[in-house]
Order: C-alpha cells, then sequence, then structure tokens
C-alpha cells in the first residue's frame, strides 16, 4: 500500500519517463486523442500500469489536467485493480494541485468511500479538507467555505489522529476558526461606525464566547466597552474591562479600555448580573454555574 510518505517522495521526487513496452518509445505513449484517432493506439490497448507511468510523466512536467485524466482513466479501465486505488488518490492529487477543488474532493471522497481502511485514508481526508481550505475567501466575503473546511480538518483531527497530517490539520483548523472570528469582528466594526451599537455587541459577544482561544478576543473585549459606554450600560463596560485587565493586560486594547473607562471616573471590575460576569465567573475564577 502507498502511505502518504510514499505519495509525498512519488509527486516530489524526479520521475522517470518508463519506455511502455507496448509502443516503444515516449513519444509513442497514449494521449487522450488516441482515444478518438483511429490512427493512434487506442488507450485501453495499454496496461494499467503503462497509464499509469503515464499520468506520472504528465505529473511530473507540469501538465496537472493531462496527468488527472490518465489517472481517471485507469480507475475507468480497471476499475477494480489495485492500480486503480493508487491511481484513485493520484487523481485528487493532481486536480488539487490544478486548484480544480470540486474535481479533487470528489476523487479524495470516493477514495474515503472506496478504501476506508487503507493506509492513504487518511492523506484522502487531508485532501478533501485542503479542498475547502485552500479556496477560503477574504474575510468580507461569504465563510460557508470556512465552515466546510473547519468540519472537514477535524475529520481528519479526530479520525486520523496519529497521522502525519492531523499536526498540519490542526494549525489549519486554528487559523480557519480565527478566520471565521475574524468576520464577526468586521461585521461588528461595521455597526459600530455606524452607531448601531446593539448589532455590534451581538458581534463582538460572539467573539468573547464562542472564539474566545483566537487572537480578536482582546480586540472584541474592548470594542464592547466603546458599545456598552456609548449606551450608558457602564456595569458592561467595566466588567468587560475586567476581564482585559486579567486576561490580556499586556495589549494596546487593554491599555484603550483602561483610559477610556477612568478617563470616565469608572472601574475596571465586576459589576451586576450580566452575560459578561458569568464569562468572568468562567474564565477568571472557573466557575461554570
Amino acid at each position: 500500500m502507498m502511505s502518504g510518505k510514499s505519495i509525498s517522495r512519488l509527486v516530489a521526487g524526479t520521475i522517470v519517463a518508463a519506455t511502455l513496452t507496448a509502443c516503444g518509445s515516449v513519444n509513442d505513449r497514449p494521449t487522450r486523442g488516441s482515444i478518438f484517432n483511429a490512427t493512434e493506439i487506442p488507450l485501453e490497448e495499454f496496461t494499467a500500469e503503462q497509464i499509469f507511468e503515464r499520468g506520472e510523466f504528465e505529473l511530473e512536467a507540469g501538465d496537472l489536467t493531462d496527468a488527472a485524466f490518465y489517472f481517471s482513466e485507469i480507475e475507468r479501465l480497471y476499475p477494480y485493480s489495485d492500480w486503480a486505488r493508487r491511481a484513485l488518490i493520484m487523481q485528487a492529487f493532481s486536480h488539487h494541485r490544478d486548484k480544480d477543488y470540486p474535481n479533487s474532493r470528489s476523487a479524495a471522497q470516493r477514495f474515503i468511500d472506496f478504501y476506508p481502511d487503507d493506509d492513504d485514508a487518511a492523506y484522502a481526508q487531508y485532501l478533501l479538507a485542503l479542498s475547502y481550505y485552500d479556496q477560503i475567501d477574504e474575510v468580507g466575503r461569504d465563510q460557508g467555505l470556512t465552515f466546510q473546511a473547519l468540519q472537514s480538518l477535524r475529520e481528519v483531527i479526530e479520525r486520523y489522529p496519529d497521522s502525519e497530517y492531523a499536526k498540519s490539520a490542526i494549525l489549519k483548523f486554528d487559523l480557519a476558526f480565527d478566520h471565521l472570528a475574524a468576520k464577526e469582528m468586521e461585521i461588528g466594526r461595521y455597526y459600530l461606525r455606524r452607531d448601531n451599537f446593539s448589532a455590534s455587541i451581538n458581534r463582538f459577544r460572539v467573539v468573547v464566547e464562542d472564539f474566545q482561544t483566537t487572537s480578536h478576543t482582546p480586540e472584541a473585549l474592548h470594542r464592547l466597552v466603546e458599545a456598552y459606554l456609548s449606551l450608558g450600560l457602564t456595569d458592561e463596560a467595566q466588567t468587560a474591562g475586567a476581564i482585559l485587565g486579567h486576561n490580556f493586560q499586556s495589549t494596546e486594547w487593554y491599555e484603550a479600555s483602561f483610559k477610556l473607562l477612568t478617563g470616565q471616573g469608572l472601574e475596571l471590575r465586576v459589576l451586576g448580573n450580566n452575560w459578561l460576569s458569568q464569562v468572568y465567573r468562567q474564565m477568571i475564577q472557573g466557575r461554570w454555574l
């Protein structure tokens, strides 16, 4: 069985174009046109191994679409062979390199469905996740692909925790998670600039409650201080400042909130019985009831 490392070596190393015994020279290798042109040797005349070698040759030459084509033809012509299994994972890889993410995802999913216990199933799942992750757009756009990337990366982490891809999946999961928090922050800032304080608070609250481990939490707390002060809700503003003081005192956002609150004669301390007081009890005091 081909492991993920074997695939990496295969596509990263120099692939020697082997002479096809059925046609005598590299120039006689089967081409797409040979299927439709009677003057050429039909692709069906070649063995699965020979077609696989042609796929490797095209992959090394950078002809990614052709490489994916030859690997897919093995799946069509020799569906029950071991070469079909090997070609399927290479087909997913070739499509991904070609940025043909839907076809890469389709091939990877077929591999997972057909060979769930294979050594390369972890790599197929990782490729499937990458097909979403590599399409994550700028923060300002729809984040549906980010959610799908998170779900697929979680599959890699949970189903294949000991694989060589788990560590990379964890890193990408954290980055995608941070990306979603950034989206909430962008919308929250938009509302805040337009004095729609209630709407901005809802967005910043999502970051504080659902994305606490991301890099955006300190700013979200500071923006809550700003929004609550603008609404005259000083208990909530001071509580947000208190959380900043305990967890993020070295940040610029703590300094900004400190100046803002003390400038109005207020302290950074927990007051009232609001949602931020509950967050304080959970984050700082470790009390969940």
